[in-house]
């Protein structure tokens, strides 16, 4: 039976109409997946010699901030991982058994990124401590219990899809915790440590974590289940409708008439909403690079360039998509492709700008950095909202906003996917940073990024007639492609 869900899921993957996209992605996805496993590898290997020499307990360290990592994988999930999904409701009507089709999907996380890359951390340094002497048993038990911790995390994530309210209190509580231990107010590793030693030095204690995962799955298949109905868990949820004239954008004409539609559709949909405060928290990117002597100056543009982009990488990278569930109805109607991009571009302006100035507070780390990200901000602007325009007129992937809730009916909306796209958007800045600190030094790096979104600018209009002429072709193929379902 399982067999014939992975055929099933081939076809729906090789039949897509975002098939060639869907490829390309893969592989850079395999790309970042490699990276990903070497750097964990590197520091599973490392982890252990390197503390060592700095005359500390390996084993006790890590397991002093194990707490930290699991908070951080969970937090992590929540943002990312998408959650399985199938076309479940043709399969309702079929022969297959509810709990085969659960007990499937379920299996599918099992593979996922975010569960095979700790095996590349908690293997090496598993494989190190026995090479090292550590009694045998303890070592796999203490792997065991490490990966049963990682899968209730998978577990967890599934459970907690649709309270998207918990992602903040989670983040909230995992700064909490970094800045009391921080300013030695309060530590929570000194109560953490106690249960991850025991995982090693008591060898019954394992139970615990394993049979909180097997809780949780059950917990989560009957949870699934419970939703697996056509009448039920899988029905379109309707609210009541509420009406917002915004009457203030009338003064705008067409562009105000689309501005009023984006308004509202962030508003009223809780994807489109997560999504918005998934971008604010790209305001708070810059505190890695930023005054961190470990990291090399000219990763401060790139660093200034997200902090002022979130909501141009986040909502701006799913133009058209987000219009998808009436896109082919709007295609009959007598409207200009300028105005409704022209629309987009200044829903994008807009929210650049208003993130430059919720950005002041970097103004403690002084000017320079301040400048860093007015001039990622004026790069975001001249440039990359037209690179984003541009890569819409081929994103054939359609959003379903009425599936927002239900068994397997969410599909995350920031997800992997959606960074790898912006990748060829920070080359450039880097490189044009780079350049003008090679020639001279940092003040005319950021003056060659700034000048390129001021040229960008000044050439909008030529470009939007670009952009609007490869829409235009791709007009009936996305149409195509919106009737099909993600």
């Amino acid at each position: 039976m399982f067999a014939k869900f992975i055929y099933l899921e081939w076809k729906s993957f090789t039949r897509s109409a975002s098939f060639a996209s869907s490829v390309a992605l893969k592989i850079l996805m395999g790309l970042l997946v490699l990276y990903f496993t070497v750097l964990f590898l590197a520091m599973g290997v490392g982890a252990f010699y390197i503390l060592k020499k700095m005359q500390l307990d390996p084993l006790m360290t890590v397991n002093k901030f194990l707490i930290y990592y699991f908070v951080l994988d969970l937090i992590v999930r929540l943002m990312l991982q998408a959650i399985p999904v199938m076309n479940i409701r043709p399969l309702l009507t079929m022969t297959f058994k509810r709990p085969t089709i659960v007990h499937f999907s379920l299996g599918k996380t099992a593979l996922s990124f975010f569960n095979v890359t700790h095996a590349f951390f908690f293997l090496p340094f598993s494989i190190v401590l026995l090479y090292e002497g550590y009694d045998p048993l303890s070592v796999i038990l203490w792997s065991t219990s490490m990966f049963a911790l990682v899968y209730c995390n998978n577990f967890l994530n599934i459970l907690l899809n649709n309270k998207d309210n918990l992602l903040a209190v989670f983040i909230a509580i995992a700064l909490i915790l970094a800045g009391c231990q921080y300013y030695k107010l309060f530590d929570i590793t000194n109560y953490a440590l106690p249960f991850f030693e025991a995982l090693f030095h008591t060898k019954w204690v394992f139970i615990f974590p394993v049979l909180v995962l097997a809780g949780l799955y059950y917990w989560t298949f009957n949870y699934l289940k419970g939703d697996l109905y056509l009448d039920a868990g899988l029905t379109i949820k309707k609210d009541i409708a509420k009406t917002e004239n915004l009457t203030w954008l009338n003064q705008f004409g067409t562009l105000g008439t689309f501005l009023k539609n984006d308004i509202k559709l962030i508003k009223r949909n809780k994807r489109s909403k997560t999504t918005v405060g998934a971008s604010i928290l790209f305001l708070f990117y810059g505190l890695i690079f930023f005054n961190n002597p470990t990291q090399p100056e000219v990763m401060h543009i790139f660093a200034g360039i997200f902090v002022s982009g979130g909501f141009l990488f986040t909502f701006g990278q799913f133009v058209p998509s987000w219009d998808s569930s009436y896109y082919q109805l709007m295609m009959t109607q007598n409207i200009p492709y300028r105005g409704y991009l022209n629309s987009k571009w200044w829903l994008v302006v807009i929210a650049t700008v208003i993130s430059t100035i919720l950005a002041s507070f970097y103004l403690y780390f002084g000017w320079k950095i301040y400048l860093t990200i007015v001039a990622g901000a004026i790069y975001n602007i001249g440039v990359n909202s037209h690179l984003v325009l541009l890569g819409g007129a081929f994103t054939k992937t359609p959003i379903d906003l009425s599936m927002s809730k239900g068994a397997f009916g969410d599909k995350k909306s920031f997800n992997v996917n959606t960074m790898l796209l912006t990748l060829p958007k920070l080359f450039l800045p880097v490189l044009l940073y780079w350049l003008g600190s090679y020639l001279m030094n940092p003040k005319l790096g950021l003056a060659f990024v700034a000048l390129a979104g001021v040229l960008g600018f000044m050439f909008r209009n030529v470009v939007f007639s670009m952009i609007e002429k490869i829409y235009k072709k791709e007009k009936y193929k996305t149409i195509e492609a919106y009737k099909q379902k993600a």
